[in-house]
């Protein structure tokens, strides 16, 4: 293997996967020796057309998924359980020099070498396939926990063991660091709330966003015939999903004037026909016209709080930063309309969904008024919605978390 390296000098770097490929198909038995390399050379490539679908990458990785050489992810988990060489912790062929000092021990034998790594894939593919698996490991994952460490739960468990065992790793991390099989319904109930009530949109952001991806896996669990499965790789890939605020707070005020014009242009295109909207629709299309002049700050002020007061939204009432006027929704949509009032976030939103973009379940809830006690105005997002919301919230994770 050293001359095969020397040999590369001075030619376009090998990948990891490329090396231990080449490992595999120049160590293979006498007697058997090419129809074992042929079974290797079809397996692995068969494994590599797995791992090309993005679902199942984003899955495992947080990781951007390379275009080829995705199978070097089985190779990674492999390592780790061989051990790294010392002193190549932090080599670029570390992976490669874990497997070339498996090859060189006396008992090493390539076929079996192979099986380690399809039976790690397999394990990997059968979490996957099983939807509750694939949903709380998914979870796990994406706050970084490790596959290797995920192997090591589940070694000498039942499925509905290490299932608990999953279950509780998620405990730990998003809500509070307890034993769930210590804790009655009642202490469950108090630890969920008062994690809720504790988190605040800017302190704890990322919390809350693991909160909220948690509140979507555990609302599709609920039903056991649903074959709907969040997307981890919609979630991952393509800049990502942001938390946005429902309703939007005094702080998403539109500050400069090409913002603020672009705001009332935005309000503009979604106001009822009602003849209630004509002087006020009125006023907004004169200021738009009109060339910006010394009042112009005082104007809109008067406009913003008028668009709020017919949207049914007074300047600051009962918008704020906890997890009640908080969800989940792509970047880009997001930085669209975060400062529209809600009865343009919910239009936008369902013709996104009705479009067939990507939705979370849970946001197109939260628009649909799903959560809300009282549906009679579908166009206002008030106190009520939000407590109903975030009782919405605690009853799922309760139930989730409930391991009898």
């Amino acid at each position: 293997m050293e001359a095969f390296i020397r040999l590369n000098v001075g030619k376009i770097p090998l990948t990891n996967d490329e090396l231990i490929r080449a490992l595999f198909l120049h160590n293979s038995p006498d007697s058997d020796g090419k129809s074992l390399q042929l079974r290797i050379a079809y397996e692995w490539d068969q494994l590599e057309k797995s791992l090309q679908s993005d679902s199942f990458w984003y899955f495992l990785s947080n990781e951007p998924a390379p275009s080829q050489n995705r199978i070097k992810i089985i190779f990674e988990i492999v390592a780790q359980a061989y051990g790294l060489p010392p002193g190549t912790e932090h080599d670029d062929y570390r992976i490669f020099y874990a497997f070339n000092h498996k090859f060189m021990e006396e008992s090493s034998c390539p076929e079996s070498l192979w099986l380690e790594i399809k039976q790690v894939f397999m394990t990997l593919e059968e979490w996957y396939d099983n939807r509750t698996l694939y949903h709380i490991i998914g979870v796990l994952i994406q706050q970084n926990t490790s596959i290797s460490e995920l192997r090591e739960m589940s070694q000498g468990c039942t499925k509905s063991n290490f299932e608990c065992k999953l279950r509780q790793k998620i405990f730990s991390l998003v809500i509070a660091p307890k034993n769930l099989s210590d804790l009655n319904t009642n202490q469950l109930r108090d630890c969920i709330s008062n994690r809720l009530e504790e988190l605040t949109y800017g302190t704890h952001s990322n919390k809350i966003k693991d909160l909220l991806i948690l509140f979507n896996v555990a609302t599709l669990l609920e039903n056991k015939h649903s074959t709907l499965r969040f997307s981890f790789d919609s979630f991952k890939k393509g800049g990502g999903w942001d938390i946005e605020h429902i309703r939007s707070i005094a702080d998403d005020k539109p500050q400069s004037n090409f913002q603020q014009r672009k705001w009332l242009k935005n309000c503009l295109k979604y106001f009822p026909k009602q003849k209630s909207f004509a002087v006020l629709k009125q006023e907004i299309e004169q200021y738009i016209d009109t060339p910006q002049n010394i009042d112009s700050e005082n104007e809109f002020d008067t406009l913003y709080r008028k668009v709020l007061k017919n949207f049914g939204e007074s300047e600051g009432d009962e918008a704020n930063n906890s997890i009640a006027n908080l969800t989940l929704l792509d970047q880009s949509t997001n930085r669209s309309y975060k400062n529209a009032v809600f009865a343009i976030k919910r239009q936008r939103l369902l013709s996104l969904d009705q479009a067939g973009t990507l939705v979370p379940l849970c946001t197109r809830n939260v628009f649909l008024k799903c959560y809300s006690p009282d549906v009679n105005n579908v166009m206002f997002w008030n106190k009520a919605d939000q407590n109903g919301y975030r009782d919405a919230i605690k009853e799922t994770l309760i139930q989730f978390f409930s391991l009898s």
